[in-house]
């Protein structure tokens, strides 16, 4: 069976966003970090892409520059076993993002996620 791993696109913070998800969430860590080359497209020696693993599941974060961005057509979702687990994540994942209703949150990288 294929492995799947969700790429997120960031302008230039992926090894950053890698690193905060990673410190939220348990059992989990970046596993490579890969720089461009003097053949780019990015700067020699600066991150292109970041694998890392949340509780298991796998992702990329790949520094692609501002093309695209973020939006609510897909979000990541936390299922949480008490309500003191859904004001944890919810009080990390949104700092420095923005709140919205029903469990549904923007954190500081635009990436949506629903807490629930």
């Amino acid at each position: 069976m294929p492995k799947i791993a969700p790429c997120l696109w960031f302008d230039n913070q992926g090894e950053e966003a890698a690193t905060f998800y990673t410190s939220v969430f348990p059992n989990s860590r970046i596993t490579e970090v890969q720089r461009y080359t003097k053949t780019g497209p990015g700067e020699e020696g600066t991150v292109s892409t970041v694998n890392f693993s949340l509780d298991g599941q796998d992702y990329v974060a790949l520094n692609g520059g501002p093309a695209f961005t973020f939006s609510e057509a897909i979000s990541l979702q936390v299922y949480c076993r008490s309500q003191e687990e859904v004001d944890d994540y919810w009080a990390k994942l949104s700092d420095g993002g923005e709140e919205g209703p029903c469990g549904w949150l923007k954190d500081r990288y635009g990436l949506s996620w629903q807490i629930v």
